[in-house]
């Protein structure tokens, strides 16, 4: 079985952009915006626990989860094709 790259890639970024972006609201409604630097926000430049932070964090997120899924279904893609080339090769008799 073989990963479409570009597909998964896609999927990623958008499960990992919306789910920072739901989880920013979430904290939102419960706690209110701060807009106080966060560890995330140290890692994608601009976010914030505000409604700008979310779509910058949204952004930030996908970008970063389409890079991870393309290498990952690449990776996946590359091992799997090696280790069914050394299945069918190997010769019993």
């Amino acid at each position: 079985m073989k990963f479409n790259v570009k597909a998964f890639a896609l999927t990623c970024g958008l499960l990992w952009g919306l789910g920072l972006f739901i989880l920013t609201w979430w904290i939102i409604i419960f706690d209110g915006a701060t807009g106080e630097p966060t560890l995330i926000g140290r890692l994608y430049r601009g976010y914030s626990i505000s409604a700008a932070g979310s779509f910058i964090g949204f952004v930030w997120a996908f970008v970063d989860g389409l890079i991870g899924g393309a290498i990952f279904a690449w990776l996946y893609n590359l091992l799997s094709k090696r280790n069914s080339s050394e299945e069918t090769s190997i010769d019993f008799a």
